[in-house]
């Protein structure tokens, strides 16, 4: 199955040189176990932009985003056998950022890829179909 981790925080934070190294060491053993597919940090919220569709209309806003509660900070995309795999990777990297970035606060999401026919999952055809 494939998860997606997705860290969320308050603030943009550099990571420590401590914590990116430890960072660097988990993804480095899960590239060469073949479990990581991607990963990635994100830039602030001043280099990005939003494009969205309200009221019909299109437009396209340049970060800040004032109204952020929280920021995406980064992802990871893995190949991993369960959801309780994918939770335990989850807490590991999470305990980095205690460990080496006291004061931070964040969350780390895991979501799986939504596959066709998945146990437990909703079809989102089901209502068309009805």
């Amino acid at each position: 199955m494939r998860f997606m981790s997705i860290v969320t925080a308050k603030d943009f934070m550099h990571p420590t040189p401590e914590l990116a190294e430890a960072i660097h060491k988990i993804a480095d053993r899960e590239i060469k176990a073949g479990r990581m597919i991607d990963t990635a940090g994100l830039m602030p919220l001043a280099t990005g932009a939003r494009v969205t569709i309200k009221d019909g209309k299109l437009s396209v806003v340049d970060g800040p985003f004032v109204e952020a509660k929280e920021v995406v900070g980064g992802y990871a995309i893995f190949e991993l056998q369960s959801k309780e795999e994918a939770v335990a990777l989850a807490v590991e990297f999470m305990q980095l950022h205690k460990d080496f970035m006291p004061g931070w606060e964040g969350t780390c999401e895991v979501r799986a890829y939504f596959e066709p026919n998945a146990e437990g999952v909703c079809d989102p055809l089901a209502e068309a179909r009805a």
